[in-house]
């Protein structure tokens, strides 16, 4: 869009929300926190294609003074957050849900490879996951419990070691985008050839379904998160690869804070697998309706939050 339409477009919404600010009228604090999110949108947008005109400098004027009125207005505290996770991160989200999806194809990929590598060849999963871990539950097989593997541990220290964990891998995979998207494509790539070589080990042994029945509650989550995360680390990774109109760094900076605003939003879901994990993943023998219940939920909250929201939301404020 060529910069008059952008803002021949727009010059309406913005003049209002100007005039609103300035005479400082008694605007609801919450209608001024959606005209904000809209503004910002606006102003990454003319950051992205019109740099150095007179439009942004404009926007980043108002967008300021908005963001003074806000804060006055609101208890930092608890609305901030709330306002996070509702409206801010949906909205900027949309935006990166293409790399979203290249993400989760590296990862489909790496998983294929998992599985064809370990269909042929059966010692492959132990080069992937370690003898101790294959001897530990091959051993469970013998003994009619194929996952008690994760039974063993109290369950709060288990929520607590497994969610810190899960964290710990998001931010590596984060952080390895600083190499650029090759060095949290590695850690996409290792992750799914592990979750492959995992899952096609029980199915050599007749046991996927029991498996998958009893892993998949928190692995929905987890396994969807750790894709997320690495969404994250590509979109700084690209940011040196293609700057675009900016400079080097400063794509980088921009790139960074977005792939770490990306990370933050896991960080609610990983303390939800790890409580799965910790407190309902040891019942294994719970009704297969129950676990399929837990499973499709678990996949609708990611699927919802992080596909089907942000794109209502972008329509809702862009009509």
């Amino acid at each position: 869009m060529r910069e008059a339409a952008f803002v021949r477009q727009n010059k309406e919404k913005w003049i209002a929300f100007e005039k609103a600010i300035t005479l400082n009228s008694q605007i609801n604090p919450d209608h001024l926190a959606d005209y904000y999110i809209q503004l910002t949108n606006d102003l990454a947008y003319a950051q992205t294609y019109y740099p150095e005109s007179k439009t942004l400098l404009y926007l980043n004027s108002l967008a300021s003074q908005a963001h003074q009125q806000i804060y006055r207005n609101r208890k930092e505290s608890k609305n901030r957050i709330v306002s996070f996770w509702k409206y801010e991160f949906p909205l900027f989200f949309r935006q990166h849900q293409g790399m979203l999806f290249y993400s989760f194809l590296l990862f489909a990929i790496a998983t294929a490879i998992g599985v064809i590598s370990t269909v042929n060849d059966d010692s492959f999963v132990r080069l992937i996951l370690g003898d101790n871990y294959v001897n530990e539950t091959i051993n469970n097989i013998d003994n009619g419990d194929p996952t008690a593997i994760y039974k063993s541990g109290g369950e709060f220290g288990t929520f607590i070691g497994i969610t810190v964990n899960n964290i710990r891998v998001a931010m590596f995979a984060y952080a390895a985008g600083v190499v650029t998207s090759i060095g949290t494509g590695y850690i996409l790539f290792s992750n799914g050839v592990m979750l492959g070589a995992f899952f096609t080990f029980f199915y050599n042994r007749d046991l996927l379904f029991e498996a998958s029945k009893t892993i998949w509650l928190h692995g929905t989550i987890e396994i969807s998160v750790i894709v997320i995360a690495g969404c994250a680390g590509m979109v700084m990774g690209n940011s040196i690869l293609f700057p675009k109109t900016f400079s080097r760094r400063v794509s980088f900076v921009k790139g960074a804070k977005d792939g770490l605003k990306i990370l933050i939003s896991t960080i609610p879901f990983f303390i939800i697998a790890g409580f799965i994990e910790g407190f309902i993943t040891r019942y294994s023998n719970m009704p297969v309706w129950l676990a399929m219940t837990i499973i499709g939920c678990s996949l609708a909250l990611i699927v919802f939050y992080y596909i089907v929201y942000p794109i209502i939301l972008n329509r809702k404020y862009a009509s």
